[in-house]
């Protein structure tokens, strides 16, 4: 992996997403941000896990650190990018939890809810999420313990 790809912010939703994908994109670009948009690529009914998929596994995989899914609640894309044991995908419907997934969750893929939340609040969204650290400390324990699988 190069640090090139590093950079690059991937970002991914179905139908229900897609208006709200277009803008983010739009929006990322003027910020500087280098993007991937790994679909879909219009508002026609698809099936949200054959866009999620690809993405979270690139994440899974550290191809790329951190990365954007939606769909129309933002709940089908975070529980389909959860199956993967180096994904932390959280739904978020504020500010303030963009930023508490970062910094308590050490999350690496924002999901939003593309038919709940206007799409201004959603950018302020993707910026908390994007320019939050996380945190560390007593969250470091936390964080390490969302992959085990008890037994």
């Amino acid at each position: 992996m190069t640090m090139e790809e590093k950079d690059i912010i991937p970002i991914a939703s179905d139908h229900g997403g897609y208006e709200m994908k277009e803008f983010l994109i739009e929006k990322l670009k003027n910020a500087g941000y280098k993007i991937k948009d790994m679909g879909t690529y219009s508002s026609e009914s698809v099936d949200y896990p054959d866009f999620i998929h690809p993405l979270a596994k690139a994440v899974n995989d550290d191809v790329y650190v951190r990365g954007i899914i939606m769909c129309g609640s933002g709940n089908g894309a975070q529980m389909t990018a959860n199956k993967y044991p180096n994904v932390r995908a959280g739904l978020c419907w504020s500010v303030e939890q963009a930023e508490l997934i970062r910094k308590h969750n050490n999350a690496n893929i924002i999901s939003l809810p593309g038919r709940f939340v206007p799409f201004d609040k959603a950018w302020k969204m993707v910026l908390a999420f994007l320019n939050t650290d996380f945190e560390g400390g007593r969250h470091e324990r936390r964080v390490e313990k969302i992959s085990k699988i008890l037994k």
